[in-house]
């Protein structure tokens, strides 16, 4: 199958979606496919086409919300060479700049379209109106959304049941919706297949000592992902055992005023802020971990949480749906409702290093399921569906056709 993926964001440019786009690609080659990326230019306002890696970036413009930028609906000169790779699907991963391109591109090839509904927009509308019209600017959002999800494709995906719930419940959307869990390249965060010296200088260059118990996280640095609240559980738990130690990795723009507010609570020495970190060495980090904690009620399926979980680090989560599907309370991680649970549940975890390597096992092998080549192929169901789903939209055009050519 020759297939096209469309997104917004594509490595260099590191997130989940770019990181996930990039999985489905190797996934999907090593399947036997072949896979072209429609993508922006990070660098640069010009076109450019790698034609070894099969991949287009387009000219976009930067729009000031972290390193994103943003392309135009058409490009004459990226839709001549499209045309050229004689795509039988098209899977656009974003709603906006390339993903209306791809929707163009499908409905001028004829080419049935898969979209991925990867952000939960509503959470996000304060990027952009900085506090005012919220509720104006979230109606918007809700129009597009099912303006470019539920409208313009053949197929929808999304990747946790907290999501196709926006769509049947509060969107009321009644087409079909493919519920297919993103996947990560678990292998690379396996323990086997981390460094342990790369490990241990890292430890030595964080001043780590054996007795410390160290609670992780890794992502996006921002409001939504409600950060503050991690801290402030350390805080509390720090009173009382002081061996906990804070390892924030990544970068955003809350990053100085998470600073601020470790020095305010008084834990600044705890506190490491590691900036951006290059994705391979990522699972380094996560080594250094006793658990992962995160508070943000903001994602769609979470992926960090499952990075950890495959690299053996027990995951503690707040309770929102996104989360429910792959952490089970006290079997492969740990749940809680609010800052002061949190803080209890990191104390008692500190306490207790063997209840924490019990449920850690158990979280590596519950993070098997979620594998790139478990991804691929699921989404290669939704693409023979997809087909299959053209070819009945189309097929009266195709007989139509045919009786003319006989008459003649």
């Amino acid at each position: 199958m020759r297939i096209g993926l469309f997104t917004d964001t594509y490595p260099p440019f590191i997130n989940g979606v770019s990181t996930s786009v990039c999985m489905l690609k190797r996934a999907l080659e090593k399947l036997g496919h072949t896979v072209y990326i429609v993508t922006v230019n990070p660098d640069a306002m010009k076109y450019k086409y790698d034609k070894e890696e099969r991949i287009i970036r387009m000219a976009g413009i930067p729009v000031k919300i972290y390193d994103y930028r943003l392309t135009g609906a058409m490009s004459i000169r990226a839709f001549n060479e499209i045309k050229k790779w004689k795509l039988d699907v098209i899977h656009s991963h974003t709603e906006f700049g390339v993903g209306s391109f791809a929707r163009i591109c499908a409905n001028q090839l004829n080419i049935p379209l898969v979209h991925t509904y990867h952000t939960m927009y509503e959470d996000y509308v304060h990027y952009i109106t900085h506090g005012y019209f919220n509720n104006s600017s979230k109606e918007i959002v809700k129009y597009l959304s099912l303006f470019y999800c539920d409208k313009t494709v053949t197929e929808l995906i999304v990747p946790t049941k907290k999501t196709y719930a926006l769509f049947k419940d509060k969107y009321k959307v009644e087409r079909n919706i493919h519920i297919v869990p993103t996947g990560i390249e678990i292998e690379r965060f396996y323990t086997e297949n981390v460094n342990e010296n790369d490990v241990k200088k890292l430890r030595k260059e964080l001043n780590l000592k054996k007795q410390d118990f160290v609670v992780g996280y890794v992502g996006r640095i921002a409001e939504e992902k409600s950060i503050d609240v991690l801290l402030k559980a350390v805080e509390k738990a720090y009173q009382k055992n002081k061996n906990i130690k804070l390892i924030v990795v990544g970068d955003g723009p809350d990053l100085e005023s998470l600073k601020k507010l470790s020095k305010k609570l008084h834990i600044e020495k705890i506190t490491t802020f590691t900036g951006k970190v290059p994705w391979e060495k990522v699972p380094i980090y996560y080594k250094l971990f006793d658990i992962f904690v995160t508070a943000s009620t903001t994602e769609t399926q979470g992926l960090t949480v499952i990075e950890a979980m495959a690299a053996s680090i027990l995951p503690v989560c707040i309770n929102d749906e996104s989360f429910l599907n792959v952490v089970i309370d006290g079997l492969n991680g740990r749940i809680f409702k609010d800052l002061e649970e949190c803080s209890q549940i990191i104390l008692e975890l500190s306490n207790h290093p063997n209840k924490v390597k019990t449920i850690a096992s158990q979280a590596r092998r519950n993070a098997e399921k979620y594998s790139a080549k478990y991804y691929a192929e699921s989404v290669l169901d939704v693409y023979k569906y997809a087909l299959e789903n053209q070819k009945g939209r189309f097929g009266w055009v195709s007989k139509l056709y045919k009786k003319v050519v006989k008459k003649k």
